[in-house]
Parts: C-alpha cells; structure tokens; sequence
C-alpha cells in the first residue's frame, strides 16, 4: 500500500490560453512521462485528445494523467478554460485536494480565472499561482500579483521573483534559499545552473523575503516568538508555515515563469510537494441522507476504513464507457461488488484502469486518494456515490449549473432519428450540463446547453462521431393564451337527423384565473336543469380546447368556467352532445372574452466587474427587462432581473462582448406575463403565416 502523504491530487486551471496544457505538458515531460513535448498550437498536446481540442487550440474536457517527482505520486487534472466549460472545472475541483492557478503574465487575472477562483474558493480547495508566460511582451509579476489581491480578493504569497523581463526573463531567484536559478537558451528545462542572487536584485530579494516570512510566521506562535525576537526562524519552521497557512487558503504561494520555455516548471513541482495538501489532510467530504440533506458525517480518507468513491466523470471512448473515480477510503479490487447508493442497485468491478489522457494502463486494485476509471459500469452519472455494499453512505453530491441557451435540431435524413437518440443518451451521460427535450407543440428536439460554443461543439460531435448530419434551427418562445374579460353566455347543440338525435344545453360564465392556475371548471347547478352524469363530458369538452387558443393556437392558462344553467332532453342527450356542446361553446365565447398573448419571463441572474455595470443594466433595460436587485460582491456584482426569454437569445454574445469576456449569467423560467401589442401583433402574424405555409 501507497503512504497516502506521498499522493497530491491537483488540477491545473486557468482563463483560455493562459498556458495551463502547456505547463501541463512540462510537467509530464520533466517527470519522465512523456519524452517529446507536443504544442498545443500544433495541435498536439497530450491531454487536448479530441479532434475539436486540436484543431481549435483550446481544452473542452478535463483529462487526467498520473506521474511522480521526488517520490511523490501527482494525480493530475488538466481542465478547460473557456466559460462554456466551466462545468469540467467544477467537477475536477470536487474531487481534488490542491490545484495550480495559471496566470499570464502578460493579459494577468482574466475573466475566466476569476470564475475558476470562485469554484475553488467554493470547493475549498488549496492552490498554488503561477505567473506564466513572462518571456512575452508586456509581462509584468508583480503587477499580476497586485490584479491577484485586487481582483480574487485573495492573499498572495511571493516566493520567487523573476529574473529579467519580457525577452531577457532568463530564471528565478528562489527567496528562501536566496538562490537564483538561470536556464540557458537550449529550451531544456534540466539546463540550469544555480547561482547566488544578481547583485542589482538583492535589495529586492531581501525586501520580499522579509515579507514572506513575516506573513509565515503567523501561523505559528512559537515560530512568531523566535522571529520577533530578532532570530530567523530554522527553514523547515518556516516551511511548516507556508505549508499550514496554504492548506488553511490564508494566503496562496507564487511562482512565475514560462512553462513553453521550460523556465521555472521544477520549482512549481517542488511546490506541489512541499506545500499542497495530500488527501488526509483536506477537510473530508460530508456525508448525506437520501434528500442530500447533511448527516453531519464525514468521508474520512483512510484505507483502513470501508470503500467510498465518488463518480465525477463519464466518457465514451473507443472501448465503451469509463467512469471516473475518486476513491476517498478503503480498497478496490478487480472483482469486487460495489453499490451505487443513488439508484440502490450493485455492479461487479470488471476493469480498472489509471489513465493517461486518453492512454490507459490497466491495475488490479486501487485505494484511498486514487484517481482511477473504471470500465463498463452501467447507469452510473456524474455524482453518484459507490461504496461497499454492507457499509452504504452518500457523499455530498454535486450541483450542476442550467443550461441557458437552446436550439431546435432535426436529422437530415429520416434514418438519422434512431442514431441521434443514441448519441445524444450516451452524451448526456458524459456532460451534465447538456440537457434535451422534445418540443410538445412543434415535435423539434431542443438541445440545451452552457453557450454557443458548448452546443456549437455538441452538434459537431454528434456529426463527427456519431455520424448524424443536423438541420440546426431557431428556438420558439413558449408563448401562451390567457384571457382578461369575464363572460357570460349559453350555447345549445342540436342535432336532429331521424332516430334518437343530439341535444345539449349549457349556460356558463367563463373568467381569468389567478396566474398559475392554469385550467379550472366548476359547476354550480341547481335543480338538475343539467343532470350530474353530464358534468365531466362538459369539463372534458372545454379542457380539450384548451390547448389551441383563439389568437395564435398556442395553449391557453389561467381560465376558469363555471357551468350555472342549462337544459336536457330526456331522449336525445347523452355525454357525446354535452362535450360537444363544451367545444362549440369555447369556440363561441372565447374571442370575445379578451384574449391576450402571454410571454415565459426569465428570471436572470448576472455578474459583471464594476466598471462595466451601468452597460448591462442599459442593456437589461433595452431587452424589456426589470431591475429586482443588485448585490456588490468582492471581484463585481450580481445584477438580478426579470427579462423576457424573446429578448435573451444570443445574451452571451453580447455580455461578453461589454464585459470584456468577464461577465456570466444563468437564467430560469420564473412566470408568463401580458406581451406588449406590437410583440403580440408580431407574433400572432408569424403564427398566421406558419399555419398557412403547412
């Protein structure tokens, strides 16, 4: 068995294209796990698998590889940056114990890194920040660290500063050995040479290195004593505290360099090893009961204790399904029977595999603080529990973001129907914040998802691996009918062709309900002018109109009709002539009741820096939109609104582009209100013009 404080569990995040493959790329090739580099820009990086990752240059999913420096076992998760994709950053934080934040040196804290930061402050997760990228133009480490303590609102602790800048960036001067590193211009990151501190930086270095022992030092009392007193403390003292204060996320380590030079990536492995948590010494996951309500225990990490793990991933490759797992205690063996505590049901363990990007190894066992994929698993989805069968418990599931944009799609050809349903189950599976759903009033499937570009590289999938050619449509608003006028009036059927013939007789008020009724009938006859056995065909005839409305045939809410009078013939009615009569009597009344188009309002919440809040509320208020709320944050604030869902199409677009990319927003459906008339005439034209094309 693996001395669980020789394993780091970490997942390296950024904003795009702040170099986090790169450095990942670095890091297995300092490590001896790969013994060629790949670029990214040539599409050839390790762990961007996919064919859209290499030819868009950007990371879509997390892909986890293991390797070991100094003796220490890495599991790492290399996640994507672009926001559609946030979701495979906040899956991967879950079920890490550390994580390195990528930073540029040049473009500093971008949009992106602070919605990561977020996640990881939310995660509790502890991290290390690497300035990257300080060989480009513009590069400035200092100045990123004050965007870090301004924009996150987090504490960052210096522990090198760089040597040279922009093109003349040649190494790092460590400050708690006072050692400088200077690679050569070979871009081999073993050819180093150690050397003492340049002697136009050592006022520097002495200036910071005060800093960063001072900061320290309060981590411990004693420590604190001994350096108050005018004596520096031993280096592993000093050690102990920047490693307690880290995993205590009181301040974050940070380290600059250029991983595609190869300059500065052994000092951040050292840092992994010296300051970021193994998995005994993070907070253990809770536990939760059936509703996911806490329990008020924990998962602790121990191999002695019985098998718990958590499923964070799914992915379909060549070989079938693997399930990514994070094993919290106990053992795994090949062979055994675990149980999936969410749908109750058990499954026989039949491979197991520890993976690299999307190379595999297989083993025979795995333990606590192990990141492995499992083969085959059935009806396992991202967040369920596994755990031994005679021990069940939960872990604290994971929470998924809506999905905030749709779009209509239908096959190209007519046998593509059965091969999309497939594709599209399996990649739902793999991607919870990808959602479908067919349209009950047009029959079109609606694929949801994170963006543009999210929903964008789905349809590409489902044509690339799946073989399924799209028509790719504009979604409809779910418009609906209501009425605002209350009425009073009868109708009769008759109906007399030789034998028995039809008669029914109704007289009934039909007025608005309260919003979010939807239908509702009542009776209030008396003196039997119309018999009791007749009221549920009445009640059927009207509630089967109710899906076509008088305007624009979209269905109707919040109507109520009250039946008071009629008539009957003892021969000739029946419950046929009654519901028939209901039909003809909504047909009648309806339109001149006031009926009026009612639109789904979004409730909508967004996020934007200070300096670009007076653009979104102007932009809100452009779409129809209702100012509810504001709340000002750390790194911005929340607006909240209600918006029609007409005006939200192609938000993203827009947000980012005010924002400068740093702006989010989620939405969900809260009510229907009235449409303005020139929306209403729009519509219902629209809906006219639709009818007669069919």
């Amino acid at each position: 068995m693996t001395d669980l404080s020789l394993y780091r569990n970490i997942g390296i995040f950024a904003h795009v294209d702040a170099g986090k493959t790169t450095t990942t790329e670095r890091i297995l090739k300092l490590t001896g796990k790969i013994h060629k580099t790949g670029e990214v820009h040539d599409g050839a990086a390790t762990t961007d698998f996919m064919e859209q990752e290499q030819e868009r240059g950007i990371t879509i999913q997390s892909a986890a590889t293991t390797c070991y420096w100094k003796d220490h076992r890495f599991n790492i998760i290399d996640t994507p940056g672009h926001v559609d994709f946030t979701i495979e950053v906040y899956r991967s934080l879950k079920v890490l114990d550390g994580g390195v934040g990528v930073f540029c040196g040049s473009g500093g804290v971008e949009p992106q890194s602070e919605t990561n930061w977020r996640y990881a402050n939310e995660s509790e997760v502890a991290r290390i920040i690497f300035v990257n990228k300080l060989d480009r133009m513009g590069a400035d480490f200092l100045r990123v660290v004050t965007q870090v303590k301004k924009v996150l609102g987090a504490n960052p602790l210096v522990m090198v500063l760089p040597i040279g800048v922009e093109e003349n960036f040649v190494g790092v001067v460590d400050l708690l050995s006072r050692k400088a590193f200077i690679w050569d211009d070979s871009g081999l990151p073993e050819n180093f040479e150690t050397t003492d501190v340049p002697e136009d930086m050592v006022d520097l270095v002495e200036e910071y290195r005060e800093k960063l022992i001072e900061m320290a030092v309060e981590q411990d009392d004693d420590v604190m004593m001994t350096y108050m007193e005018g004596e520096e403390p031993a280096m592993e003292d000093i050690k102990a505290c920047i490693r307690k204060g880290t995993i205590a996320l009181d301040f974050f380590p940070t380290y600059c360099g250029s991983a595609f030079k190869n300059k500065g990536v052994q000092v951040i492995l050292d840092a992994v090893v010296d300051y970021l948590p193994s998995p005994t010494e993070v907070k253990p996951q809770p536990l939760t009961d059936e509703d996911g309500e806490d329990t008020g225990e924990v998962a602790t990490v121990s191999i002695e204790e019985p098998f718990k793990a958590l499923a964070f991933k799914i992915m379909e490759d060549r070989f079938g399904a693997l399930t990514f797992v994070r094993v919290y205690s106990g053992v795994l063996n090949k062979g055994d029977t675990i149980l999936n505590s969410y749908t109750g049901k058990t499954e026989r363990v039949g491979r197991m595999v520890e993976m690299h990007a999307d190379d595999r190894n297989e083993i025979s066992s795995a333990q606590a603080g192990d990141i492995i994929a499992i083969v085959g698993m059935k009806n396992v989805q991202t967040g369920h529990t596994l755990c031994d069968p005679k021990h069940p418990v939960t872990l604290e599931p994971m929470i998924f973001p809506e999905p905030v944009i749709s779009i209509a799609v239908k096959p190209k050809d007519k046998g593509g129907s059965e091969k999309m349903g497939i594709a599209i189950g399996k990649m739902i599976a793999e991607d919870p914040s990808f959602r479908v759903e067919t349209d009950q009033d047009s029959g079109e499937t609606i694929l949801k998802g994170m963006g543009e570009l999210h929903l964008d590289i789905k349809v590409d999938i489902l044509k690339r691996t799946y073989d399924v050619e799209l028509e790719v449509g504009q979604p409809q608003v779910a418009y609906r009918e209501t009425i605002t006028q209350e009425i009073d009036d009868s109708y009769t059927h008759k109906k007399q062709s030789g034998g028995s013939g039809q008669f029914g007789k109704i007289d009934y008020r039909i007025k608005p309900g309260e919003p979010g009724t939807g239908y509702v009938f009542n009776s209030v006859v008396v003196g039997g002018n119309v018999p009791k056995e007749f009221f549920p065909a009445i009640e059927k005839g009207f509630r089967g109109m109710m899906a076509q409305g008088p305007l624009a045939e979209f269905p109707v809410l919040d109507v109520e009709i009250e039946l008071y009078d009629g008539g009957f013939h003892a021969v000739d009615s029946s419950a046929v002539a009654f519901e028939i009569a209901a039909k003809g009597a909504y047909r009648q009344s309806m339109p001149k009741a006031g009926p009026q188009l009612i639109e789904p309002i979004m409730k909508v919440d967004v996020f934007t820096p200070d300096d670009h809040i007076g653009d979104v509320i102007g932009d809100l208020n452009r779409r129809r939109g209702m100012i509810k709320d504001q709340e000002k944050g750390v790194t911005g604030v929340r607006v909240k609104a209600d918006v029609p869902l007409a005006e939200m199409f192609g938000y993203i677009g827009t947000l980012r582009t005010m924002t400068s990319g740093r702006g989010q927003f989620s939405m969900e459906f809260s009510h229907y209100l009235p449409c303005p008339k020139n929306v209403s005439e729009q519509v219902i034209e629209e809906a006219r013009e639709r009818k007669a094309a069919k």
